[in-house]
């Protein structure tokens, strides 16, 4: 039996995170209904601290999603927490480019707001580990 999955990223700020994975990815963020938000609030099922406001629009404050544009690929989002990332990731994201393109992504991704930790090889794979606005680690390769 197969299953479908999401990858769900803990932020301080997931809509903003979620801006700047969508560019970096070529994804698009999720619209969310500003009229539906509003009758959940305006009916009691949510109250106006479970909302926010991002880039003028009415958002559940919870987070926000990503989708890409090529069927298949699983959902990625971006969900509020109160505290700040501590630790090395358990679990990362790869962006995988081909070894022709790598420099020129990590040099697109580090104008984006990236930040590069470390380069590494392994045999003929080489990789390159940034973080992301939030600190969350992934790789180049």
């Amino acid at each position: 039996m197969a299953f479908d999955f999401q990858v769900t990223i803990d932020s301080s700020a997931p809509h903003e995170l979620a801006d700047w994975w969508a560019e970096a990815l070529g994804w698009q963020v999720e619209p969310q209904d500003e009229a539906f938000i509003r009758r959940m609030v305006d009916t009691g099922a949510a109250s106006e601290d479970d909302t926010t406001r991002h880039r003028g629009a009415l958002v559940w404050k919870a987070g926000a999603g990503l989708t890409s544009p090529d069927p298949g690929r699983p959902r990625v989002l971006f969900q509020h927490v109160p505290e700040a990332k501590t630790v090395k990731n358990r679990v990362h994201l790869d962006v995988r480019v081909g070894a022709e393109r790598q420099e020129a992504e990590v040099a697109r991704l580090t104008k984006l707001g990236a930040t590069e930790l470390w380069r590494a090889s392994q045999g003929p794979y080489a990789w390159v580990t940034l973080a992301d606005p939030e600190g969350n680690e992934f790789c180049v390769t």
